[in-house]
């Protein structure tokens, strides 16, 4: 009876904790990272009773989770991958949404100041004309101010999702660290805690990127998507964010390890922050970079053919805007004194790269920022021989040191600065500086076409002149000459250009004259109603209206690009996380059948330890009789 008490008594106990763990797994059905738990049964040790072995019941050997290592895996790595995806989809999206929407973007109102300039050039005298493109052109550079303004603040979300990105890393690290103390061989350990340990391996790699690997003993160590040891065994690193050397408003990723602060590449960081670090160089900085170069191309081309007009007053025109000088700063680890003050060059020239120039043995070389290419460097600095790369000038002032090195931003920050630099209407130079006109007396049918000024700065450029034909192919200009002339050819002289329509008689004369104030003449402003069709970037083979459409276009591939790869990669991931839910995950419907089986289990147990008291109480009741 004593036997059948303790078997019995086996079975209660052994049903009633796998009771208590179906329970547990019911309980937990929502809870994040929860693998379900099974238990293990075991015969007791049978007794031997001379003619063979009795059972002595039922024991657990064992609750543990169910759980696959490669599946756990496989989560982990499409988790980290798909956190870096889904952060540069949205940040990117928010770039493109600046970019194409009409309230927002830059095509709209730089079409609105090219028409106001073409409308200004069919009445070029018209106060209202004149005010309306000033006005246009306003709108257009507060548009160019107000995108970079939306980028800085892009660029700001980022340093602070670095910031709180890196405290959330070293939380992660420094509980991972902890557990693998706590949990010591994975062979008898909790499985909560198991779980727990996975989840945060899972939210750490979602920040980071990277892989989780077991080592001998049971903890688990984490490294980033670049090999960056996070955690080994008990040990955490720690990340945190230190001030890029050149421009200190901006942050970088660090590691302190050993007592030392390593600065971390962007290349190593995957998950989340990687997707920020992503963003940023890849597509944050090269459109500030782009929309800036386009300022740049407008202001520098602009002011090139306002320069060669003249204004209400008689004027020749000034600079039309405000164009800012490229950005250079040096490194914070500079020994020289040297400074290097930067100027456009050559704007077709300019690609928009950032550039590291290092001063070594005596020689400066250029760098592309991103890439790490070598870029062309000739000049020495000195004055009247700048350096010079990709079309930006630089003149030294002060003495470098060997290593000392400098950033050059050539348009990173250019749509911030520009800006109309008139606020006259009367000052916008609409008239050629110099009109030819045809004598009364002229027999021929030859007549002026428009005047191009090829060289404003001719002292003699509006000095009067008189072309006189001696017959139809050969003329005199102020009495020099003769020159030949063929149908087609033009007449230059002086800074001035232009071209006869027809044949002209000999004896004919046509007179180069200096516009006089208050002409309506609208030479100038017909060419430059047609600067945003001049190609002027990429060596003279894209033009302005191009480059517009070539950012708008780059930035909402991008944009696609990144969507189309973060919706890939969520299928991806829920495909890995339904092979570990197969696996691990609960199911009431299974989770009920085992209740169900156990209950009744558990029951039969409670019967045999009735039937075992009633037993017991007979023998009693024998006894006392």
């Amino acid at each position: 009876m004593a036997n059948i008490l303790s078997t019995g008594t086996s079975a209660l106990l052994a049903f009633q904790r796998a009771l208590s763990t179906v329970s547990h797994n019911v309980a937990n059905i929502n809870t994040p990272g929860y693998s379900r738990q099974r238990v293990d049964f075991e015969a007791r040790s049978p007794q031997f009773i001379g003619a063979g072995y009795v059972g002595r019941g039922t024991q657990i050997v064992d609750v543990r989770r169910v759980a696959d290592d490669l599946a756990n895996a496989r989560l982990i790595d499409s988790g980290g991958e798909l956190a870096r995806l889904e952060q540069l989809s949205s940040l990117s999206g928010r770039v493109d949404a600046l970019m194409s929407e009409s309230t927002t973007g830059i095509a709209g109102l730089w079409s609105n100041f090219f028409d106001s300039v073409s409308a200004l050039s069919s009445n070029a005298s018209a106060p209202a004309e004149r005010q309306n493109m000033l006005g246009q052109a306003n709108a257009l550079a507060t548009r160019f101010q107000q995108l970079q303004g939306q980028f800085d603040r892009l660029s700001t979300e980022v340093d602070s999702g670095l910031a709180a990105s890196a405290g959330e890393v070293n939380r992660l690290a420094s509980e991972i660290a902890q557990l693998n103390g706590r949990i010591g061989s994975a062979q008898n350990a909790a499985p909560d805690m198991l779980d727990r340990r996975d989840q945060m391996i899972r939210d750490l790699v979602a920040l980071t990127g990277g892989t989780a690997v077991q080592q001998d003993g049971g903890a688990m160590n984490v490294f980033s998507a670049g090999g960056q040891a996070l955690v080994v065994g008990v040990q955490a690193s720690q990340l945190t964010v230190v001030a890029d050397p050149y421009r200190p408003e901006r942050q970088q990723l660090a590691l302190q390890t050993q007592g030392q602060t390593i600065r971390l590449d962007e290349r190593v960081m995957g998950g989340r922050i990687g997707g920020l670090l992503e963003f940023r160089s890849q597509v944050l900085d090269q459109t500030q970079s782009e929309l800036g170069r386009i300022a740049l191309a407008l202001g520098t081309t602009f002011n090139a053919g306002h320069g060669a007009g003249v204004d209400q007053y008689g004027d020749m025109g000034g600079a039309f805007f405000s164009v800012p000088a490229p950005a250079v700063s040096g490194h914070a680890a500079n020994g020289g004194t040297a400074h290097l003050s930067a100027s456009i060059g050559d704007i077709t020239a300019v690609d928009g790269r950032n550039l590291v120039l290092q001063f070594q043995g005596g020689a400066w070389s250029a760098t592309d920022a991103r890439t790490g290419l070598a870029a062309a460097v000739t000049g020495t600095g000195a004055p009247g021989d700048p350096l010079r790369v990709a079309g930006i000038e630089l003149a030294l002032d002060g003495a470098a040191q060997d290593g000392d090195r400098f950033l050059l931003q050539p348009t990173a920050q250019a749509a911030r600065g520009l800006a109309v630099a008139i606020t006259d209407p009367g000052r916008i130079a609409a008239a050629s500086p110099v009109q030819v006109q045809a004598t009364l007396g002229n027999l021929g049918s030859a007549r002026p076409g428009a005047v191009r000024v090829v060289d404003t700065a001719d002292p003699a450029l509006r000095v009067p002149s008189t072309i006189e034909f001696l017959d139809a192919n050969q003329y005199l200009i102020d009495g020099d000459g003769p020159f030949p002339h063929a149908p087609g050819d033009a007449i230059s002289a002086n800074g001035w250009s232009f071209v006869l329509d027809g044949i002209p008689a000999a004896g004919d004369a046509f007179v180069m004259a200096a516009t006089a104030p208050g002409s309506s003449n609208n030479g100038n402003a017909t060419l430059l109603a047609g600067v945003d069709d001049r190609a002027a970037l990429n060596g003279g083979s894209l033009s302005l209206n191009g480059a517009i459409a070539g950012l708008t276009t780059a930035v909402g591939s991008a944009a696609r690009h990144a969507s189309y790869a973060a919706e890939a990669q969520a299928t991806l991931h829920e495909q890995a996380y339904s092979a570990r839910e197969s696996i691990s995950g609960v199911n009431l419907d299974e989770e009920a059948a085992n209740m169900l089986r156990l209950q009744q289990a558990y029951q039969a147990a409670a019967q045999i330890i009735s039937t075992a008291d009633t037993l017991f109480q007979s023998v009693l009741g024998a006894v006392r009789r």
